[in-house]
């Protein structure tokens, strides 16, 4: 899928993955986790933020939802009124160099194609300041699909593997990886790193 058959796929599924994710699954604890490493009123940029339920309803007030989906975006403003939204790519975020102190990116990353990946974790670190703190989803196998039915529409996932995806990370300058494998809002287990920028 290119990208903009992506972002029509998210526009066209965002409703039902809304209504199937828990907002208050095991996963959710880990923004806290987040949260207890960041200064004092920290800036917080939600990447893939969907209806902003999961994640951007979490964090402090003046945290940034990005996603890709108008639809996402229309369903965060309702249910996250206190959040800045951004319509815009990973690889590509429309975000000022060092403007946020940590960015989760809750299943998200492995929606952008796996050869872009690594433009995508460079994004987050020319965001972060230095000291900034990452939480993401970290996928563990090796696949490129598109995967029909997925909540009534298709999607496309890809990711390069696991090993592979922690050594992007470091390419891209983060340091001290931590990974914690959680339960999910949508009944598997999903391995999560946390990373920082020095």
């Amino acid at each position: 899928m290119d990208r903009r058959a992506i972002r029509d796929a998210w526009d066209d599924v965002a409703e039902a993955y809304a209504r199937n994710r828990d907002p208050d699954g095991a996963d959710s604890a880990l923004v806290g986790d987040l949260l207890d490493e960041l200064p004092a009123d920290p800036v917080v940029l939600d990447v893939g933020c969907g209806d902003g339920e999961r994640t951007l309803a979490r964090l402090p007030t003046g945290s940034i939802g990005l996603d890709f989906s108008r639809r996402g975006l229309e369903l965060a403003s309702q249910r996250v009124p206190h959040g800045r939204l951004l319509q815009g790519e990973m690889t590509a975020m429309p975000v000022a160099d060092d403007a946020v102190d940590a960015i989760t990116a809750y299943h998200a990353v492995f929606h952008v194609p796996r050869e872009d990946q690594p433009a995508v974790y460079r994004e987050f670190a020319r965001v972060l300041r230095p000291g900034g703190q990452l939480l993401m989803t970290l996928p563990g196998g090796r696949f490129e699909t598109v995967r029909r039915g997925w909540m009534g529409g298709s999607m496309f996932f890809s990711a390069p593997g696991r090993k592979r995806s922690l050594q992007q990370l470091r390419d891209a300058g983060f340091t001290d990886l931590r990974t914690v494998t959680t339960d999910d809002p949508l009944g598997s287990s999903t391995e999560f790193v946390f990373a920082t920028l020095p």
